[in-house]
């Protein structure tokens, strides 16, 4: 997980602490006069829950964790809920002992199974202090009333290892050359046609069988597939409107043809160690790379660029051991 998504995070559960944190006080006060009369709790929690909309279930358990009420929803009362032990699940779990309000991670719902968050709220005996139970209000993700921003991911390499059953085999397999091996200068020439003059944003040269996958601006929440004869016909680029290219593309209109002769070298550079598929991204600038090890790479267009191709393991320049090791 990124920096910027952990800050996205915290900012979201603060401000749900705020949303529960006085409610669930003001109610704790409620519920500790009436403690542990399971229909007079029921009351309490019914009318909170009106102005907790959001509120999928709320609940009351003594200090062990033990249901001492029903479950109380928006849809009714659930009664058989009354005596669960709730001390197994994550939001118990980790519970501080002397937490006053404690609000837990996210966690995967035993009945619907989808993301869910639970807020706990100790209820103490007004007169001496002593702990009571505890208030439990748990919610659908999906339901909560936030301000959720979209992330920008950063611009920073990634690399990700393969699977370990291919790494171990890397050395037994060679390139076979593929049919686009035999016409890559058509493809890359197709290829910047379509990403320069004819909207396409995102896309993916899948060198080993032979194909590629497009996502164009017109149409962006649906990929594109062409095939071997698509990618080496220039009349495909009539199928596709013309479009300027966009003004906040990250990537430079003239610096596609470099990027994608730099996939042709990665794809050549050696027998074993060699480039399946490569990607560009316009719009994030990052560029994706899958090697015969399985081994994958996303790194920012200029860093690629600048790097060039005898940085990469499978160079003459390159021991064996390195190579081995990179997948």
């Amino acid at each position: 997980m990124t920096t910027e998504q952990q800050k996205n995070i915290s900012r979201q559960r603060d401000t749900l602490t705020v949303m529960l944190k006085e409610p669930l006080r003001e109610l704790a006060r409620q519920c500790s006069k009436v403690f542990p009369d399971r229909k007079l709790l029921d009351q309490l929690l019914k009318a909170a829950l009106v102005d907790l909309p959001y509120i999928k279930f709320i609940y009351v358990m003594n200090t062990h964790a033990i249901q001492i009420s029903d479950n109380v929803s928006h849809d009714g009362i659930l009664t058989e809920h009354f005596g669960r032990d709730r001390s197994v699940r994550p939001y118990i779990q980790t519970l501080p002992a002397d937490a006053d309000f404690f609000l837990s991670d996210a966690y995967i719902s035993l009945r619907a199974k989808r993301p869910s968050i639970t807020a706990i709220q100790a209820i103490h005996y007004e007169e001496t202090g002593n702990l009571l139970g505890y208030i439990g209000v748990d919610a659908d993700t999906r339901d909560l009333p936030l301000a959720r921003e979209l992330v920008d991911e950063p611009q920073t390499w990634h690399q990700i290892k393969g699977d370990p059953a291919i790494r171990a085999g890397l050395f037994a397999q060679h390139r076979e050359e593929s049919l686009i091996d035999k016409h890559s200068e058509e493809v890359i020439a197709i290829m910047e046609e379509l990403i320069v003059d004819h909207g396409i944003f995102h896309g993916k040269i899948h060198f080993s069988n032979s194909r590629s996958t497009i996502w164009l601006v017109d149409d962006p929440y649906r990929y594109r597939l062409l095939d071997f004869e698509a990618m080496t016909d220039p009349d495909i680029v009539l199928t596709y409107p013309r479009r300027e290219y966009p003004e906040n593309a990250v990537v430079p209109a003239g610096m596609i043809r470099p990027l994608l002769e730099l996939f042709r070298k990665l794809r050549i550079m050696d027998d074993v160690l060699y480039l399946r598929s490569g990607s560009i991204n316009i719009f994030n600038g990052m560029i994706g790379l899958t090697f015969s090890c399985d081994g994958t790479h996303y790194l920012p267009y200029n860093e690629f660029i600048k790097k060039g191709i005898d940085f990469w393991p499978g160079s003459q320049s390159r021991t064996a051991s390195e190579t081995e090791s990179t997948g």
